[in-house]
């Protein structure tokens, strides 16, 4: 390790902002904090839209700096690095002064699905495939297509696009600059020319020169401006060194590098991330493959990533909107217990969770959430408690029947002691229906992107020491006397969803 001090993370989630510092020397947490306490706004003008305005994601970057400023004291003076992790696939779009031109379209915005699903018949799908792993689809590249092609005098005015994550890291630096993961993540990536997706530019009819520099996840990619010092009171010229989508670096945050290892998440959405060191792909593209953080052409690394769009955001809508009795809303601790009164399978009561937009499990269906099986005489609100996390485990499981399918093979997954898998009822319904370990870890995106900025920086030689002082809080075992109950249940659950994708 080079030297002591301090590391900064930053999390930029579509629900919460949030950022930690740690004690680079021990891995200790010094301070976390999250810019509000209520969730982020999603503005949604038309059906399946999804936009939220970075002014909002940078103000709320200050607001959890200063929280961290508050609490660290004269630590805040020895910070040494810091990284981004962000919500992926988002389109921010400014023009030559650097200004946003339109709110940011977001990940789980479905404008774009019709225009990536016609240009992967155009440019033709096995090319699509060998060269990019996964279909147009409603990434950033067909987000952008979209504007190009419906609002043509904002697309006029673009000077560069950016991810979210390269927003952040231009408000703090001043420069605009993008990762090889990142443009993976945007479809921007030819995997066989290990460079710039020009045969999805050239479909479009996009500019390269709309798009950022590329620099690699891991080095000072800036450093911290004058005007970003002045707004968070973090000192000029510390290096950011780090950036990658969330789940990319959730993985990361988990210590997961290396082909076999197994990531998950349950926050707004679900995620299961497996990282490989073939370039593999499904036919449907049903689930995506992207470069991984450390990923280079020597040494390969591909994440997998199965997402669920429909998961704490249905854990979410259901405690404001079916469990509020006036201002008064249960806790998800109550809604945990209340759930674990009900018997697996929730006595016949299915909850479809495809409430948040076009889900590519679906193959870029939005079918929307949905309540099947619903009994007067028979359910209360505990079967409506489980259906819902077990409904969020059915989906997962569907997906991860694909990723089986492609020959990744699952026996232990880590996850954050966090969000859904605080649950007990949660975390065991998904050890026992996937017949897996879960390891629940102390960690979350923003230490992940503090540690990941030691990397980056130099401060930490290699991973392993990175993550030499990560803790397992628990390990989940399958509960082998309900595995019946649950496949029973599980495919019940999954009948009715072949009804909706006939």
């Amino acid at each position: 390790m080079s030297g002591s001090g301090y590391l900064l993370g930053y999390d930029l989630g579509s629900s919460f902002i949030k950022a930690s510092l740690l004690e680079s020397e021990t891995g200790k947490l010094i301070a976390q904090a999250a810019s509000t306490e209520k969730e982020l706004g999603i503005e949604s003008p038309q059906p399946g839209w999804a936009e939220q305005h970075p002014d909002m994601w940078w103000k709320n970057i200050i607001g959890a700096t200063l929280k961290i400023r508050e609490a660290a004291g004269n630590k805040f003076s020895d910070i040494r690095a810091v990284g981004i992790s962000y919500q992926m696939h988002g389109l921010v779009m400014v023009d030559k002064n650097s200004k946003v031109l339109h709110p940011a379209i977001i990940w789980c915005d479905s404008r774009a699905v019709d225009l990536g699903n016609k240009a992967f018949k155009e440019i033709g799908e096995e090319t699509c495939l060998k060269h990019f792993l996964n279909s147009p689809g409603n990434f950033t590249a067909s987000k952008l297509a979209w504007v190009k092609q419906n609002i043509p005098h904002i697309y006029e005015q673009i000077d560069k696009i950016m991810l979210p994550g390269d927003y952040i890291s231009y408000k703090l630096t001043g420069e605009i600059k993008t990762t090889a993961s990142g443009l993976s993540e945007a479809i921007l990536w030819d995997y066989p020319g290990e460079g710039l997706a020009e045969l999805v530019l050239k479909h479009y009819g996009i500019s390269a020169e709309l798009i950022p520099e590329t620099v690699p996840v891991f080095s000072v990619q800036g450093t911290l401006c004058k005007e970003a010092a002045e707004a968070t009171g973090l000192p000029v010229g510390i290096p950011v060194s780090y950036r990658a989508g969330d789940q990319p670096n959730n993985a990361l945050s988990l210590n997961v590098f290396n082909p076999g290892e197994v990531a998950a998440t349950a926050g707004t959405s679900g995620v299961v991330y497996g990282v490989g060191d073939n370039a593999n792909y499904d036919n449907k593209s049903r689930v995506n493959i992207f470069v991984h953080v450390n990923h280079s052409s020597e040494h390969p690394r591909y994440g997998t990533l199965l997402c669920l769009n429909g998961a704490g955001i249905l854990n979410s809508w259901t405690r404001n909107h079916l469990f509020r009795c006036g201002q008064t809303e249960l806790s998800y601790e109550e809604m945990n217990a209340l759930a674990s009164r009900a018997p697996v399978g929730s006595e016949g009561l299915c909850i479809l969770p495809y409430g948040n937009g076009a889900e590519r499990t679906l193959e870029n269906k939005n079918i929307n959430a949905s309540l099947h099986g619903l009994n007067f005489n028979r359910h209360n609100q505990s079967h409506i408690a489980r259906a819902v996390q077990e409904g969020v485990v059915f989906a997962l499981n569907y997906g991860l029947s694909i990723m089986q399918e492609m020959g990744l093979s699952i026996k232990a997954i880590r996850a954050g002691y966090a969000n859904m898998f605080l649950s007990p009822l949660f975390a065991t319904a998904f050890s026992t229906l996937t017949n897996s370990v879960i390891e629940l870890y102390n960690t979350d995106g923003s230490q992940g992107a503090a540690r990941g900025a030691g990397i980056g920086a130099g401060i930490y030689a290699t991973p392993k020491e990175a993550f030499s002082h990560l803790k397992k809080i628990k390990t989940i075992e399958p509960k082998t006397s309900e595995h019946e109950a649950y496949n029973a249940a599980y495919k019940n659950w999954e009948h009715i969803l072949y009804n909706y994708l006939q």
